[in-house]
């Protein structure tokens, strides 16, 4: 049986939270820049697949091959992380400045890997910004104001808190994808037990703090009315916190106290 049960689950998230802090700031920035490109990568497919067939489920559906593949290649997802890694300083497998170090490095990879990948598909769909956006690049930009714009209407409180909650239970879904992950030792049966989660978390429009480091630069370098100010205040920020407290709140800590081994 390739099924794995839920106290060896959470070993296997502090084991997987204390080895992450343990890892160089290069390999940390190298695996963050690597994964967003992935996720990048799905992100686009997805918004294709969507604009081709006018049914949003459709993305929605391939998108979690992006995830799949960060979970089984091992690779830095700052969503996950905040899951995983406080955890176990919750447990004394880690402390605070281990937390702090990983968490810094990997966001600053996923923004190295999310702008770079963003320019190379700006120039992509919009031929060295010589032509009209096509469907999938205004795909993107109608995405990034969205994101930004939409809540700006609302007002900070509003608007801010919108993106925060949304957050919170984006990350309430793609940790639960990460844990899921663990449930089987066989690769088929992690891809199944990964794949539901995550599609839904991308069917709901819910916020995705790394997917959004590759999307709003993107959206704005192929012209969306945004700027960097927006993108930072209206989504990024509280969506960031939002995620730590959804990976952390909601699934971490509840699975931790469910089935830890005394």
């Amino acid at each position: 049986m390739s099924y794995v049960a839920p106290p060896t689950v959470v070993d296997s998230m502090l084991d997987a939270g204390e080895t992450k802090t343990q890892h160089s700031a290069g390999q940390l920035v190298l695996r963050a820049a690597f994964s967003v490109m992935l996720l990048a990568g799905a992100t686009v497919l997805a918004i294709a697949a969507s604009q081709e067939t006018g049914i949003d489920l459709i993305g929605a559906l391939l998108f979690p091959m992006g995830l799949v593949i960060v979970v089984l290649l091992n690779v830095e997802l700052l969503t996950g992380n905040f899951a995983l890694v406080p955890l176990a300083v919750v447990h004394r497998r880690a402390n605070m400045r281990g937390l702090a170090r990983n968490f810094g490095w990997v966001t600053l990879g996923h923004l190295l890997g999310g702008v770079l990948t963003a320019t190379m598909f700006a120039a992509l769909l919009s031929r060295w910004w010589t032509s009209e956006p096509d469907d999938v690049a205004q795909g993107i930009i109608d995405m990034t104001i969205t994101k930004t714009l939409e809540y700006q209407d609302l007002g900070y409180l509003a608007g801010a808190g919108l993106a925060f909650l949304s957050g919170i239970l984006c990350n309430w879904l793609v940790a639960l994808g990460v844990v899921m992950g663990m449930t089987s030792s066989s690769t088929t049966g992690k891809i199944m037990a990964i794949w539901p989660p995550i599609a839904a978390f991308f069917a709901l429009g819910l916020e995705h703090s790394v997917v959004n480091l590759f999307l709003l630069p993107a959206g704005i370098m192929l012209g969306a009315p945004v700027g960097i100010d927006d993108w930072w205040l209206w989504n990024q920020i509280p969506v960031l916190l939002g995620n730590l407290v959804g990976g952390f709140v909601l699934i971490a800590l509840p699975l931790y106290y469910a089935h830890r081994q005394k």
